[in-house]
């Protein structure tokens, strides 16, 4: 009768969710309802009292608000606006530079960021118009953009892999590690992507003199020593064991505000946007992150999720099987929901099973974000499509930018293939220490 209940409570959440339920109302209204079916009134509101602060006072779940509050400084003070013209500089003479330099950009601003939305958003506003000027053909510059952003959530500070490690019970610091390889991986296959773009189609991404004629700032590279020394600051500490994920978040917030004093670029306005942005941003990702625990505690009341792991387990799928199913599943999942409904929806069934075929969860929570990140950009509800639409509405439509990040998709999927092929790809630099 528990696992019965279970499964119906599966099918509600689902329907609930496809009727654009928010995500953790969702998830707290069946997991409520489920424990109060099967235990009682009491027990149910036991569960949901006791929860909220179980799930918060988490240590390290503080990293959250913290790199949140890092992001949000750099941005309100200014210190990401020149990697754009700085990596414009380094890469103007290359074919398909500017798009190459959209990419790097992404890939700092992911640095102190975590957000792919946000990433997205801040350099497609510096550099569509750029590109635009400067030839590309408006569905590949905007589809740039969107597949860039998507670095933002690989390259750490990643809020989806601090919650990630929370709910799977692994080193965050290692999980941050293998994301880093996989996002410069992500990086350097979309200029890979670029530069054959450009030698092939000079209609799509113009000839080199022509991204020359870009940005040309005075004292670009003496611009972003700031955004550089806060960079050092946070990974240099997580690499040298001098502090944990956790602690780097505070160092790291305290960082950008030392920083942009120093650097004069902020001021009482801009720090309490930051705030607001923080505040608002945190309380949002903790109310689904409470929903999930109770739908993980619901599930295993229930039974459910050992009856799934061991309905699995007996189907004797190899790795290669198994991995393609979980693949299909979230690159399904990523068309119509956003990448934290998704993970929180799907961790409480997949992890037993993970655990019994004896697979690294530091290494499935890289790929787990890696397939999130590719429904960011997946039509119908690519949510990087539609940032980017809206900052570049006047150069592109909708149809166009999802147009514009198909080779981007590919390109992703080759990379899915070979992180799956080989994991050493992830756990190389994550196994250089131990947390």
């Amino acid at each position: 009768m528990s696992v019965t209940t279970g499964l119906a409570g599966i099918a509600v959440l689902l329907v609930l969710l496809a009727l654009r339920v928010p995500v953790a109302v969702a998830l707290i209204l069946v997991s409520f309802g489920g424990i109060w079916l099967m235990l009682g009134f009491t027990p149910a509101v036991g569960i949901l009292t006791t929860t909220p602060y179980d799930f918060v006072a988490s240590w390290t779940l503080s990293a959250v608000p913290m790199f949140l509050l890092m992001g949000f400084v750099a941005y309100h003070a200014g210190l990401t606006t020149s990697l754009f013209g700085a990596a414009n500089r380094a890469l103007r003479r290359m074919p398909g530079g500017l798009g190459m330099a959209a990419v790097l950009a992404c890939t700092g601003f992911a640095s102190v960021c975590g957000s792919s939305l946000a990433c997205a958003a801040a350099m497609g506003r510096i550099a569509i118009p750029e590109m635009i000027r400067a030839g590309y053909r408006p569905s590949f510059a905007t589809g740039t953009l969107a597949a860039g952003g998507t670095i933002g959530a690989l390259i750490p500070p990643s809020i989806l892999m601090i919650i990630y490690g929370v709910f799977a019970e692994t080193s965050v610091t290692k999980v941050f590690l293998g994301g880093i390889s996989v996002g410069v991986l992500t990086a350097a296959s979309y200029c890979l992507l670029i530069y054959v773009v450009a030698k092939l189609r000079p209609d799509v991404v113009p000839l080199p003199e022509k991204d020359g004629a870009a940005i040309q700032e005075v004292g670009v590279w003496r611009a972003i020593w700031p955004l550089l020394a806060l960079i050092a600051l946070v990974f240099g500490g997580l690499f040298s064991g001098l502090f944990t994920a956790t602690e780097a978040g505070a160092i790291g917030a305290a960082g950008a505000i030392v920083i942009a004093l120093v650097t004069r670029e902020l001021n009482w306005k801009r720090f309490r946007m930051a705030l607001l942005e923080t505040v608002g941003t945190s309380v949002s990702l903790f109310i689904i992150g409470v929903g999930a625990v109770m739908f993980t505690r619901f599930l295993g009341l229930s039974g459910t999720a050992g009856f799934i792991s061991s309905a699995v387990t007996a189907w004797d799928l190899n790795y290669v099987e198994l991995m393609i199913l979980i693949v299909v599943l979230y690159l399904i999942l990523g068309m119509f929901m956003e990448p934290f409904g998704a993970m929180l929806v799907t961790l409480p069934v997949l992890l037993p099973l993970l655990n019994t075929a004896s697979i690294s969860l530091v290494w499935f929570g890289v790929l787990l974000v890696k397939l999130l990140e590719v429904g960011m950009i997946t039509p119908p509800l690519g949510m990087n499509v539609f940032v980017i639409r809206n900052v570049a509405g006047q150069y592109a439509s909708l149809n166009d930018v999802f147009r514009g990040v198909s080779l981007f998709i590919v390109t992703d999927i080759v990379i899915i293939a070979l992180l799956i092929a080989f994991p050493g790809l992830v756990l190389a630099i994550a196994d250089l220490r131990a947390h």
